[in-house]
């Protein structure tokens, strides 16, 4: 499918939800036409009468999925409303959260670091300074709960994914796989290469706010020997710190 500029798609999925489409690829532009809808109909829900089925709004990379219960409206009117909304609606670079979060590059963390370093011709210790230096924008939140799609890794770090995925990757492990970073929030199979590792959980159940990242924040990985990171972690576990901790100061939480 070809997108023309600044025309918006809908598509129907099935009978409880639209699709927005903005683009066929992943660009800051397009995700900030993404971003811009969603504020924009964010702001419209509690006062347009199509829009008061709303369940649930999901933006992506490049489009945004609005679910609906089909028994508080039409379906056919709130895909209208929509369509108009997104030909108005105009891009957005949303100012989320900046975090510093500590990351730990020991060998046992990071097995995937010496080949993608190897790879693009870079030593380990130049690998992690441009991993470290580079400034990560959260684009959507996927996969599992609390798995952050970050653009923003250096092309000299870029790499394609694990021929065979591993069947166990440990929570927290921090990976990249074409120009994505992420973060496994918990044990899970994957195949994404990995290159270190956060003491920080990206997702707890049971708080107001489970997933730590939300589309639109900012990622710097701050890099900590093998006692800070375990000395962070006892911490968050007996409570001593908290996640909010990681916020950069100077930026709304």
């Amino acid at each position: 499918m070809s997108y023309e500029k600044d025309q918006p798609h809908l598509l129907p999925l099935g009978d409880g939800a639209w699709t927005v489409e903005f683009g066929d690829r992943i660009d800051p532009a397009v995700h900030g036409r993404v971003m811009g809808f969603f504020e924009s109909l964010q702001a419209a829900r509690g006062s347009s009468p199509a829009l008061a089925g709303i369940i649930d709004i999901v933006p992506t990379f490049r489009s945004l999925t609005v679910h609906y219960d089909p028994l508080r409206g039409s379906g056919a009117a709130l895909g209208e409303a929509l369509r108009q909304l997104a030909g108005q609606a105009r891009g957005s670079v949303v100012q989320g959260r900046h975090w510093s979060l500590p990351a730990c590059f020991d060998d046992d963390f990071a097995p995937d670091l010496a080949a993608v370093a190897e790879r693009h011709g870079l030593s380990r210790a130049a690998a992690l300074e441009l991993l470290c230096a580079s400034e990560f924008r959260v684009y959507m939140i996927g996969f599992m709960p609390g798995f952050p799609y970050m653009g923003g890794l250096p092309a000299q770090l870029q790499t394609p994914r694990l021929a065979s995925p591993r069947q166990k990757v440990p929570a927290r492990s921090i990976a990249v796989a074409g120009e994505m970073c992420a973060v496994y929030p918990w044990e899970s199979p994957g195949g994404w290469n990995l290159l270190g590792r956060t003491p920080v959980s990206l997702f707890v159940a049971g708080e107001a706010q489970p997933s730590l990242l939300a589309s639109g924040d900012i990622v710097r990985w701050q890099p900590v020997d093998r006692a800070a990171y375990d000395a962070i972690a006892a911490d968050l576990h007996s409570g001593r710190r908290r996640r909010l901790d990681f916020l950069q100061a100077g930026v709304p939480s």
